[in-house]
């Protein structure tokens, strides 16, 4: 390659032995148990903050400490005076519990994480083991549970992609994909899309092309955006019925217009992630596929939503028949139960520090206990045939969405592929004015408040974006609770109806 300086179903006891968690099915709230008091007082009483209250008051009893709005913690991406978060108690299942023991829907996954459901106890069981035998050790030690799961990986993953650094998230998984590309290259920039979102760290954030960015600009230097591929509002080939794959020409011309010869690598999410779920035009991957391979430069792929099987695939980039040279993948990876993310490399490009430095660590890179439920979380999808699962469930999912923008006239558009799926949200079906301006962290506008507050109050909770409903669902959840998840949907729509009489 030119430019490249390569050579050639388990019962979990709680406290006193008693279950936990005892039946995968059941949704009802777990038992509230207060852990035992810490004795003394903390070392700042007396100075403000907590001056004068016993330490065991906060630290001893997770029912007695306020949420809001004396909450000590900063929330992210948010105006902390607003904030009225719901304190959570537990969860199993797509089910989660709020201190009155009511429960919740779980149609977002979280942030699109919880891809094998809470509490799943095979993955419970697996950190609880781990804990007992090796909770952590430095990352210039071998341990077992990453070298088994660099191995499974290994295994799922497309091509040559055969090499992991494991790090802490899918914002760190980016950092390090960027860090490897220029290093095997000697190449410093690097071509992402304006509609994307890599993460918040300073690289991943300037990789970033959405609104969010705008918090650490001016950033990191070397990254230079180009226009994505968006349908319901294409730039590029408009209402025509044919697409032209102008998108993808876009690519190639930012990518001449930098120099092919200075150009690293082109990150993009093959399906574009929380910032608009735009499933790629047939053909746009192969593409930056091949634009890559004429000038040896790498494509790196951020499945970090996308990957371990959400999409119906075990990874977004199969549905298209194309392969990255690098590629991010965290969320999916645990289902959130212990943070962890991986820059997957493949053999071709890894085979470079072989005999080169690699200036790249992380104090808690390949922690056991996150290797641990990397394990059991793959384990899970092969033994429970989640990638078949989420393809079934996800044609019914994507149909259902269609029938719902058919019947209501605040919906502009349906799309996602497989348990992703979004709704966007219009004032005209006309002009397409979105229902919610785009592009901005502000509130919501009156009428798509008024869309969000009739979802929740069905106790279902999708993601909220702009104009934008966003499902990810629990891979495994049930015909029923999706069919309850979408009725809270529908109420949601008649409310945004109602707000455009």
């Amino acid at each position: 390659m030119v430019g490249l300086r390569l050579a050639a179903g388990v019962c979990v006891r709680g406290p006193a032995g008693r279950a936990a968690i005892t039946r995968r099915g059941d949704a009802s709230p777990p038992s509230r148990r207060r852990p035992a008091s810490a004795a003394g007082r903390h070392p700042r009483a007396g100075r403000g903050g907590i001056a004068g209250r016993s330490f065991a008051a906060v630290a001893g009893g997770y029912d007695r400490v306020p949420v809001a709005p004396s909450d000590r913690r900063l929330y992210p991406w948010a105006a902390q005076a607003s904030l009225t978060p719901l304190t959570v108690t537990g969860a199993r299942g797509s089910w989660f519990f709020d201190a009155e023991g009511n429960r919740h829907l779980d149609l977002g996954g979280q942030l699109a994480y919880m891809n094998v459901g809470h509490g799943h106890p095979k993955v419970v069981e697996a950190i609880q083991r781990q804990a007992g035998e090796l909770a952590v050790i430095g990352p210039n030690f071998a341990n077992r549970p990453a070298a088994r799961l660099a191995e499974m990986l290994a295994e799922v993953t497309p091509g040559d992609l055969n090499r992991t650094f494991f790090t802490n998230g899918g914002a760190e998984a980016i950092e390090y994909c960027i860090r490897i590309a220029r290093q095997a290259t000697g190449r410093q920039k690097i071509v992402t899309r304006y509609q994307s979102y890599h993460g918040s760290t300073l690289g991943a954030v300037s990789a970033t092309g959405e609104n969010r960015r705008f918090y650490s600009e001016p950033g990191a230097v070397g990254f230079v955006k180009t226009l994505d591929p968006y349908r319901y509002r294409c730039q590029f080939c408009g209402d025509r019925d044919r697409c032209t794959l102008a998108c993808a020409n876009a690519v190639e011309q930012t990518v001449y217009g930098e120099g092919p010869e200075n150009v690293a690598a082109v990150i993009v999410e093959p399906v574009t992630g929380l910032s608009g779920l735009q499933p790629p035009p047939e053909g746009y991957l192969r593409c930056l596929r091949e634009l890559c391979d004429r000038h040896g430069i790498l494509l790196v792929f951020d499945e970090v939503i996308t990957g371990f099987c959400r999409t119906g695939a075990w990874f977004a980039g199969q549905l298209y028949d194309v392969t990255p040279d690098l590629m991010a993948v965290a969320k999916g990876l645990t289902s959130g139960y212990v943070p962890l993310g991986a820059s997957i490399v493949s053999d071709r490009v890894a085979a470079y520090f072989d005999h080169h430095y690699l200036g790249a660590g992380l104090t808690y890179a390949a922690h056991p206990l996150a290797c641990a439920a990397g394990c059991a979380t793959l384990e899970v999808y092969i033994e429970e045939d989640l990638a078949a699962r989420a393809a079934e469930t996800g044609r019914r999912l994507q149909e259902r969405l269609s029938e719902l923008a058919a019947r209501h006239i605040c919906v502009g558009e349906a799309r996602g592929v497989g348990l992703l799926g979004c709704l966007e949200l219009v004032k005209d079906r006309t002009t397409r004015e979105p229902l919610s301006p785009q592009r901005t962290e502000g509130p919501l506008s009156p009428e798509m408040a008024e869309v969000r507050k009739a979802v929740l109050a069905r106790r279902a909770w999708p993601l909220f974006r702009w104009n934008l409903i966003i499902l990810a669902p629990p891979l495994n959840i049930s015909d029923e609770e999706l069919d309850e998840g979408l009725a809270a949907v529908e109420a949601g729509l008649e409310a945004g109806d109602r707000a455009l009489a």
